[in-house]
């Protein structure tokens, strides 16, 4: 083949890609808000799992006596403490969030402006519930019991650390969750989406089930374990 056709065949094999990206091509009719929202809870994924494998660590490692969590996250209502009752209301709220996201996707392709709407400010409102239990949770282990990222007066001092670090950076993730989800409903109730689609709605609960997920796994590592 002369560098003349060598050279030609680049030419258009560069210019075919350039076509392609700028007309929006998609590999397996995935669209590319969906396809970069994978990728960043892919690349979320392994940032929280690094946090849970480094929690096991400090557990099995440290020497002194691990706080005994159904002593720490009890809770009293007037009797005598119920262990983990905060920690068990906060994971249902989270979890029935994920049931009212559901649904917006559901009613979201069915066009149905004002139900989708109204769940994802459903869905936004428990989110926001279980950011409060959050701070109370936290302004009663730091207030009430002393717990600080370098100490806490019932064992390991890497308990209060890795506490704040692992249930901190999820708190970050559901408070941003929340801000995401009204601005969706808010461009939702104004029609912005009727032309060219509810996808966005889909994109937004993918988000959130993640979340939920996450907190799935902490409670089961952190809170049981």
């Amino acid at each position: 083949m002369s560098e003349a056709a060598v050279a030609d065949k680049a030419a258009h094999g560069m210019k075919g890609m350039v076509d392609d990206w700028s007309a929006d091509k998609q590999a397996y009719h995935v669209p590319w808000g969906k396809a970069m929202m994978w990728l960043f809870l892919v690349s979320d994924t392994f940032i929280f799992t690094c946090f849970l494998v480094g929690y096991l660590n400090v557990r099995m490692t440290t020497t002194d006596p691990w706080p005994l969590q159904s002593e720490i996250f009890a809770l009293s209502f007037g009797g005598d403490p119920i262990p983990l009752i905060l920690i068990a209301i906060m994971t249902f709220v989270l979890i029935t969030s994920s049931g009212t996201m559901a649904m917006a996707v559901n009613y979201g392709y069915r066009k149905d402006k004002n139900t989708t709407f109204w769940l994802i400010c459903a869905t936004a409102l428990f989110g926001a519930m279980f950011v409060g239990m959050q701070v109370f949770e936290w302004s009663k282990l730091i207030f009430d019991e002393g717990v600080r990222p370098w100490g806490n007066p019932f064992g390991a001092a890497q308990f209060g650390s890795i506490f704040f670090m692992v249930t901190g950076f999820h708190g970050l993730h559901v408070s941003i969750g929340v801000i995401y989800l009204l601005w969706v409903a808010l461009r939702v109730k104004r029609g912005y989406y009727d032309d060219k689609g509810y996808e966005i709605v889909e994109i937004a609960g993918l988000y959130w089930h993640f979340v939920d997920l996450v907190w799935v796994f902490i409670f089961a590592f952190f809170y049981l374990l």
